[in-house]
């Protein structure tokens, strides 16, 4: 499967199947599985916690679940599942994981905070801060689209097609700068701004756009600017080192040999490969929570900036694959559940899928939040993994009639 393929179908945010992926015999005791949590009311308390009582058993799809929800209708916290497989132990509550595409709000809202600081101007051609690395080919392409989607710049490949190719390769590294070169040697997907792709080489971009604006790294900016003044204390991008360090209960993977028969590898370990500023990020749902407060209530982008999160391109704009109506904003995703939008970004990583979601009231104020970590046994499976989509069904709703 390639990078534009994988992308596309497992780091979608918000918008994803319903589909059962596979599942495998794990040896977990019955009762490390056994959800635990803290509620006030005004929840459906009794759906969140089934959602996540199958975390951790034999043949679950996922082996630990980490919730929070909050908002004026009450908060709830709960988690379930094994800290590991070898042991047993309960699933730590706060834990550290592989936060995914979640990385890419991070990234958009600190190159929106630039652009409030009259540093960069969205509609200004990305080609113009980066002209050593933006070819011609692409001059059209403005800061806007890199973070909504529509730029048209392809996605660039990776090392091998199947899960074992990727497997063995999990602990090289690549430039994303060379990442940027082979993706925008190739033809366009499309004119800018006419059509929306959810990829990961726009991020790429724009991490590096951040870099070279600010002539600091993209580590140094994400501290200074959000990790710090948010006091978000377990949340980091790792750069080169494949560990998942502190706390953290382990990712793990089903793979299928050509016989049919299936393994469940420990895949805790992993290199960040060329994820950079489009999925790097190792954080806790205390500090996701924290951050998707501050995020929603105007408290990390400002004014128009932050209105850029909630705006969908044109309704011309169509989903390249699909066909389907732009649902992608800069930084966020909306979809429809319980009669409500809800705006958040899913996130996958091998061993671990990750979101952060939110509905507001008309004044613009925030009524529930969502935050969670599901180690599911096929994180970068095509459907959304069915814990996770209990998880989401029960802070917010069913999804709405297509």
């Amino acid at each position: 499967m390639n990078a534009r393929t994988r992308t596309t179908l497992l780091a979608t945010a918000l918008v994803v199947g319903l589909s059962a992926v596979p599942a495998v015999a794990a040896p977990a005791p019955a009762t490390a599985a056994a959800a635990v949590g803290h509620t006030t009311p005004g929840l459906d308390t009794l759906a969140l916690r089934a959602a996540i009582a199958g975390a951790g058993k034999p043949g679950a799809d996922a082996t630990a679940a980490l919730v929070r929800v909050g908002g004026a209708g009450g908060s709830w916290r709960g988690s379930a599942g094994v800290h590991d497989l070898a042991s047993g132990a309960p699933a730590d509550p706060e834990g550290r994981f592989r936060a995914g595409s979640v990385t890419k709000v991070f990234t958009a809202a600190m190159v929106l905070q630039l652009a409030g600081e009259g540093r960069v101007d969205l509609n200004r051609p990305v080609r113009a801060y980066l002209p050593d690395l933006i070819p011609a080919a692409y001059a059209k392409v403005t800061v806007r689209q890199l973070l909504n989607h529509t730029s048209g710049i392809p996605s660039a490949g990776s090392p091998g097609g199947s899960l074992d190719d990727v497997y063995a390769h999990r602990f090289e590294s690549r430039d994303p700068k060379d990442a940027v070169r082979e993706a925008t040697a190739q033809k366009p997907d499309f004119a800018p701004g006419t059509e929306q792709h959810y990829d990961n080489i726009g991020y790429t971009v724009a991490g590096l756009l951040l870099e070279r604006v600010t002539g600091d790294s993209y580590a140094h900016q994400l501290a200074t600017r959000i990790v710090r003044p948010l006091r978000l204390t377990n949340t980091c991008v790792p750069g080169a080192d494949p560990a998942l360090r502190g706390p953290h209960n382990h990712g793990y993977q089903v793979f299928t040999a050509p016989d049919g028969s299936t393994d469940l590898r420990d895949v805790t370990v992993w290199g960040a490969g060329d994820t950079f500023a489009a999925g790097d990020l190792i954080s806790t749902t205390a500090d996701l929570e924290r951050f998707t407060n501050a995020l929603f209530t105007g408290r990390v982008v400002r004014g128009p900036q932050l209105k850029e999160m909630f705006t969908l391109p044109g309704r011309s704009v169509r989903d390249m694959e699909t066909g389907k109506a732009a649902a992608y904003s800069v930084g966020l995703s909306t979809i429809r559940l319980g009669g409500h939008d809800v705006w958040g970004k899913t996130g996958g990583r091998y061993g671990y899928n990750t979101a952060i979601g939110a509905t507001l009231s008309p004044s613009g104020d925030v009524t529930r939040t969502l935050v969670y970590s599901v180690n599911s046994t096929d994180a970068k499976g095509e459907d959304m993994n069915p814990t996770a989509m209990k998880i989401m069904t029960a802070a917010f709703g069913a999804p709405d009639p297509a």
